[in-house]
């Protein structure tokens, strides 16, 4: 190899490294035993390896419903965005309506608007509704959102419309047009947006906080920060609740981010 190579290599290898101590560190001392961490300086690997951490959160804490909480809201959330999202998004690629342009130039304006400026707006509108403490109140802002439709309308605009009208030249409809041409050809923009929308509802913290107001009902970030307010010197017991927050997505990424890059990539190219 080059020197050039070798040292770019080596460069990559150092800000891999500083990214993932903290993470590793994490791992580690949620195996340590109570008060362990807070040696100086702090130990990198525990004298002995202990569950006791993540059998109090399981079995104390009830982590376990809280994990549920988590999972079972970010997959509705995600299956619900996509069932809004990408007819939407195809919509305004492809089909042609009064006023698509300027509606599509609306939307993509409102994306500077800070999403917190809506939270009080929303909370009121589903408390009058009956919706606050509900999962249906936390999957709301989750339905349909405007950087997912621009993501599947950027994509969608690769699709030949040669391929749509031949469909339709020979008799499909609009609906097995999308089911049978539309969305195999945009399967990686639909792992990406997917991908963004889980990781995006299981990380909330914010809008769970505000709208479930029952601890039974708490996902993972608001019940590990209820967590630490009881447990603030507990360092070990803090860092398993973080270890089973994050490992999960984390798994999810890396399994799928094949599929994410190639969105990405190809999204940010098209139109």
């Amino acid at each position: 190899m080059k020197p050039r190579a070798i040292l770019l290599n080596v460069a990559v290898a150092a800000i891999a490294l500083i990214v993932l101590f903290p993470l590793a560190w994490m791992v580690s001392v949620s195996f340590m035993s109570t008060g362990e961490a807070a040696a100086f300086p702090p130990p990198l690997l525990p004298k002995v390896w202990t569950l006791e951490h993540y059998r109090d959160l399981f079995l104390t804490q009830g982590m376990g419903r809280y994990l549920w909480n988590s999972f079972a809201l970010a997959t509705l959330a995600t299956g619900l965005a996509l069932l809004f999202t990408v007819p939407a998004g195809y919509a305004f690629a492809k089909l042609r309506f009064r006023g698509r342009e300027r509606i599509f130039q609306f939307l993509v304006a409102a994306l500077v608007v800070p999403a917190q400026i809506g939270t009080l707006p929303l909370f009121l509108m589903l408390k009058g509704m009956g919706l606050v403490n509900t999962y249906a109140g936390a999957l709301v802002p989750w339905l349909a959102s405007i950087f997912g439709l621009f993501l599947v309308r950027q994509y969608a605009l690769s699709i030949p419309d040669e391929m749509l009208e031949a469909a339709r030249i020979d008799g499909a409809s609009e609906g097995q047009i999308f089911r049978r041409i539309v969305l195999p050809a945009l399967q990686p923009i639909l792992v990406t947006l997917a991908l963004f929308v889980f990781l995006g509802s299981w990380n909330d913290f914010l809008w769970p906080l505000i709208i479930l107001t029952d601890q039974s009902n708490y996902t993972l970030p608001v019940a590990l920060a209820a967590l630490s307010r009881e447990h603030v010197q507990d360092a070990e017991l803090m860092m398993a609740g973080a270890t089973v927050t994050v490992l999960p997505v984390l798994a999810l990424f890396l399994a799928l981010q094949r599929y994410y890059i190639r969105g990405m990539l190809a999204g940010s190219v098209k139109g």
